[in-house]
């Protein structure tokens, strides 16, 4: 690798944005490949770029066959995936511990400091502001999954309004069914189309009888996951 390809390389891993660099493997040859741009002496053609961006995707790296050469290697490099949990509550306390094992940084988002700062969430990064403020600060993308757990509209609906605005991978808010229906209205009157709405998994966590805060938490991770690596088919 090139010294000026490598620094290009560091810089896009400090700006923690999802590329990848693809290598020609009988020429050497490499390209940088992000969202929207490509950089490098190897030139790709439009079919090669999208597969290459499909990878960045799914976060999956590898040998692209081409019908020429020896092919093309894919390099992944992605931020670990997010969550934003919206309400420090007591599923929160089981959730947040639980994604951070699974590997994902994790951020809880509430205005009232003595519920952040408290058990199991001590150690993990909060931001002591109302979702509207807070959910600017962790402006979501494709690898982010943000959760409500409030039950409170002053909190939820400025998070999932926030959420359906961006690329979030997954949206999932707390609630019964009739709590849920009432939340889609609320946001339907924000602006929200059906197909907006449908994007949030209500009641958020798969279905296994769940019943303690800790069993709630396991059915939200799982649901989380599922969805995650739904999104690499």
């Amino acid at each position: 690798m090139r010294q000026d390809f490598l620094r290009l390389v560091v810089d896009r891993r400090h700006q923690k944005q999802p590329f990848a660099t693809v290598t020609d493997i009988q020429s050497g040859r490499q390209s940088l490949v992000d969202e929207t741009v490509a950089h490098g002496d190897l030139s790709l053609t439009a079919p090669q770029l999208n597969e290459v961006r499909r990878r960045v995707s799914a976060n999956r790296s590898g040998v692209m066959d081409t019908e020429v050469n020896g092919g093309l290697f894919v390099r992944v490099y992605s931020p670990p995936a997010r969550m934003v949990i919206v309400g420090a509550v007591h599923i929160a306390q089981a959730l947040a511990p639980i994604a951070s094992l699974a590997g994902f940084d994790v951020v809880v988002i509430d205005p009232r400091e003595a519920f952040v700062r408290a058990g199991r969430l001590a150690d993990i990064q909060a931001i002591v502001e109302w979702p509207d403020d807070g959910m600017k600060q962790v402006a979501p993308d494709a690898r982010t999954a943000v959760v409500t757990l409030t039950h409170d509209p002053k909190l939820d609906d400025p998070a999932l309004a926030a959420a359906l605005r961006s690329k979030a991978f997954f949206i999932g808010a707390l609630g019964s069914r009739k709590t849920h229906a009432q939340r889609l209205e609320r946001l339907s009157g924000m602006g929200f189309s059906a197909a907006d709405t449908a994007r949030i998994h209500g009641p958020v966590g798969l279905d296994i009888n769940a019943a303690t805060p800790a069993e709630i938490a396991v059915s939200i991770m799982a649901q989380v996951i599922e969805s995650l690596r739904a999104e690499a088919e």
